[in-house]
């Protein structure tokens, strides 16, 4: 059932609210820039899509529109960041940190600059735009690099907490943001706090741990209410939080179920199930199984159409729990 203390959208099954989480990151950015004067963004020519064009009309002295140039912008921002400035950055996650990669390693993380990189149009949720639009690595990319904080914010309204949250931390902050509207599961009064995973569906005497990131929580979700009524009962882990993972909340579910399915619009490798066998292989190795991208580009299509032919949908995630089962026995 879902977990009752977290303030849940109970609602999100039978009459779910559809957001797409850059929006999130627009409120936030909106509401960070009220309280602090250091605020700055920068964008490299993607303000509608990247969800910052109200702040370039609101605060147009702390606005930096620097073109088709992302390493350029990176390397402007960590100097904003030298000043004292909180530089937002935001791009497409092929671009940034995709083409900028070096730049924000050598430039921004390095350095330990105070910026955050907000990556949208993240996995396949960029649907028509195709492969070349769609970043399934950007996590592993950043996760190798020392010292950066990565997010993945299940819904809008966590998207706006993340990047209001991103403030407080004092360096490189990487926020990961989906195009297309997806459910809105958690509320205003959800609890949200970086570094910290949740469990967001409780099973009884549950069978199988499911860590999911991003908007594939949802159909974790779903799967596990589909479950039950299977008589199979799993619990499943809101994992906001990539880097730095919450080591001890993953220990404590396999140890609890000993078996886990990790979920994400992302490479399996260097992304959440790599960070999730990481911490399992050093500290309680368990059956894990693991749905997202699997060695592969995608293609173009509908998310839904997607989805389903790279089994990251509920029903593959379902089979994927049955069949750790049967690894555990």
């Amino acid at each position: 059932m879902l977990n009752k203390e977290l303030y849940l959208n109970e609602d999100m099954f039978e009459n779910p609210q559809m957001s797409a989480t850059r929006d999130g990151y627009s409120s936030g950015l909106l509401n960070l820039a009220k309280i602090h004067n250091d605020v700055v963004v920068l964008t490299a020519d993607l303000t509608e899509s990247t969800r910052v064009e109200e702040f370039s009309k609101l605060y147009k002295d702390r606005f930096f529109e620097c073109g088709v140039a992302e390493q350029n912008m990176a390397g402007v921002a960590a100097g904003l960041a030298v000043t004292g400035k909180t530089p937002y950055i935001s791009s497409y996650a092929t671009f940034s940190p995709g083409r900028n990669w070096e730049v924000i390693r050598t430039t921004i993380i390095y350095n330990r600059a105070n910026v955050k990189i907000a990556g949208h149009h993240s996995g396949l949720m960029t649907a028509e735009d195709g492969a070349t639009h769609q970043a399934t690595e950007d996590i592993a990319i950043l996760r190798c690099i020392p010292d950066i904080t990565i997010i993945v914010p299940t819904d809008a309204i966590e998207a706006r907490k993340a990047t209001e949250k991103s403030y407080d931390i004092k360096g490189p902050v990487y926020l990961r943001f989906t195009r297309a509207n997806t459910s809105i599961m958690t509320t205003d009064k959800t609890p949200f706090s970086v570094g910290k995973n949740q469990t967001f569906w409780i099973g009884n005497n549950p069978k199988v741990s499911i860590f999911a990131t991003g908007f594939i929580l949802y159909n974790a979700l779903t799967a596990a209410k589909e479950l039950q009524k299977e008589g199979i009962e799993v619990n499943v882990v809101n994992v906001s939080t990539i880097k730095e993972s919450d080591t001890e909340n993953i220990i404590k579910e396999a140890s609890t179920t000993r078996a886990v399915v990790t979920a994400e619009d992302h490479q399996i490798t260097g992304g959440l199930g790599g960070m999730i066998s990481e911490v399992l292989s050093q500290n309680m190795p368990t059956p894990i199984e693991f749905v997202g991208m699997q060695n592969t580009f995608g293609e173009s299509g509908s998310p839904d159409e997607l989805l389903l032919k790279y089994h990251m949908d509920k029903d593959s995630i379902k089979e994927k729990v049955r069949k750790v089962i049967a690894r555990k026995k």
